[in-house]
Formats: structure tokens, C-alpha cells, sequence
């Protein structure tokens, strides 16, 4: 579990470097992160723990759905639009020839962990 949640402050702190890169993303003094909302449980602990381990503020995160946070990234790139969005599966090639034609190159893909479902019957 070490392992799993040092991968997941690294995953928070490299989008935090390419953000970074960005000139326009210095009127924001946050993170901002939108996705799924399977995975918001998991990345609000992680981005509570990167605010109380880091000098940086704790990102806001949003759940928006999968789709619907792909979306908002994929729009453009500036403080008006997010620095990560969090997924519940892959970005689909219509996303990233969505996001290349707003601008928003030079993406990212890191793996968290798998999803997992599990069925229970009461008898």
C-alpha cells in the first residue's frame, strides 16, 4: 500500500511539474483536478496528503465523471481549465485529438491502480 499511494503522490506531483511549465497557470496557486468519480475518494486522499507533505497548497479536486473530466481537460490549457483529470479507464484517441486541437499537448498517462467490482447475494 506504500507503494501504491508513493505512486500516487508522484502521479499528483509530475502533473504538478507539467502544469507548471504552463505561464498562465501562475494566477493559480493550486492544483486543479477534475474526473472520475470512482477515483475521487482515492485522489482526495492523496491530494490531502501532498498539501500536509509539500510547501503547496492541497490541489481541489472535482468529481465530473470520467468523460466529463477528460472534457474540461481536454478544452484548452490556462487557469480556466483543469491541470489533471482523474479516470476510471483510458484516454480514447478521439480524446487526445480532442485536447490537440485546443492546445493540450505533451499528455501524461500514469496508472494508479485497476477497478474492481464485487457482487454479493444475501441468501
Amino acid at each position: 500500500m506504500t507503494t501504491f499511494r508513493s505512486l500516487a503522490i508522484s502521479a499528483v506531483s509530475a502533473g504538478m511539474l507539467f502544469s507548471g511549465m504552463v505561464t498562465a497557470q501562475t494566477a493559480r496557486d493550486y492544483i486543479s483536478i477534475v474526473g472520475s468519480s470512482t477515483v475521487y475518494p482515492f485522489a482526495t486522499v492523496v491530494a490531502e496528503r501532498f498539501g500536509k507533505t509539500t510547501a503547496f497548497k492541497t490541489p481541489k479536486i472535482e468529481a465530473t465523471g470520467s468523460g466529463g473530466g477528460l472534457k474540461l481537460f481536454c478544452d484548452g490549457v490556462g487557469v480556466e481549465h483543469p491541470d489533471i483529470t482523474n479516470a476510471s479507464r483510458r484516454i480514447k484517441a478521439s480524446e487526445v485529438e480532442s485536447c490537440a486541437s485546443n492546445g493540450v499537448n505533451q499528455i501524461v498517462e500514469v496508472k494508479v491502480g485497476y477497478d474492481g467490482i464485487v457482487m454479493a447475494n444475501s441468501r
